[in-house]
């Protein structure tokens, strides 16, 4: 049975996977301040976390320190795409495995349907001919009847053929007899 109007639709819908995220955030810091994007071409795996700045504070020379924080290593940003990458065209040969398989099922149905639709009509034609012939025996009746009668009349007239020899044979016999004398 193929799906027509909303289940089709839905169908289509589960054929497209979408496209993998561009873009990924990977932080832990809130998403209102964007991480710049990092080039691993131009980026060194041993950058050198910030310096101590001096602090402008009136106690002298006293320097606060800052928290050193390491930038994403830049192969987890690009392994993450390939696994998003390879888990989309994954997803994407899955739903197209099953539209495949509704499309077969599709084309079964149809292939089915044509089938039936041809044995619909080769016993249209069976059932016409038999009315046809019904019709032709139905004329033919009356001939086979008279052929019955004649047959019976033939039975009876060779029972009467027989009888008449029989009785032919014993006058002869008596003939005979008679002439004998």
């Amino acid at each position: 049975m193929a799906a027509t109007g909303e289940e089709a639709a839905a169908m289509d819908s589960i054929c497209k996977a979408p496209a993998p995220p561009t873009d990924l955030n990977l932080s832990a810091e809130p998403v209102s301040e964007p991480e710049p994007k990092i080039d691993a071409a131009t980026s060194d795996a041993t950058e050198t976390p910030k310096a101590k700045r001096p602090s402008n504070n009136n106690e002298g020379g006293v320097e606060t320190a800052e928290e050193a924080t390491e930038p994403a290593e830049p192969d987890i940003n690009e392994l993450c795409r390939d696994m998003f990458d390879k888990m989309a065209v994954f997803l994407q040969g899955e739903l197209t495995a099953t539209c495949e398989d509704y499309k077969l099922l599709e084309n079964m149905n149809k292939l089915t349907s044509l089938k039936y639709m041809e044995m619909k009509d080769i016993s249209i034609n069976i059932s016409r001919n038999l009315q046809d012939l019904n019709q032709k025996y139905g004329g033919l009746q009356s001939y086979l009847d008279q052929i019955n009668q004649i047959e019976e009349q033939v039975t009876a007239l060779e029972q009467a053929a027989y009888k008449l020899d029989t009785y032919s044979k014993k006058l002869e016999a008596k003939f005979k007899k008679l002439e004998k004398r």
